[in-house]
């Protein structure tokens, strides 16, 4: 499943860079998280590992996300549309 549309920051590569982070993080592999799959009911992931996804994902994708739009970031779609907004309003 892909979430992408043409002109929008998050293409597939960005996802896949996207997922490698959020996997990292989590101590997962890259296997087992699905778009929908979700980080804390499936993966065990606590809130610091949450404040963690998003402090990398701002360093190294350049882009600012304001931890209100943690409460969306519960699975690799919410992260992926977080980020696609997050460029835009750039």
């Amino acid at each position: 499943m892909t979430t992408t549309n043409s002109g929008s920051f998050v293409d597939e590569e960005r996802r896949a860079q996207i997922k490698e982070i959020v996997c990292e993080i989590l101590e997962i592999d890259l296997d087992e998280m699905t778009g929908d799959s979700l980080f804390k009911e499936d993966h065990g992931a606590d809130s610091m590992g949450a404040i963690e996804i998003l402090s990398s994902l701002e360093r190294t994708l350049g882009v600012d996300i304001d931890q209100g739009e943690l409460v969306r970031m519960v699975n690799l779609d919410g992260v992926v549309a977080v980020v696609d907004e997050a460029a835009a309003a750039k």
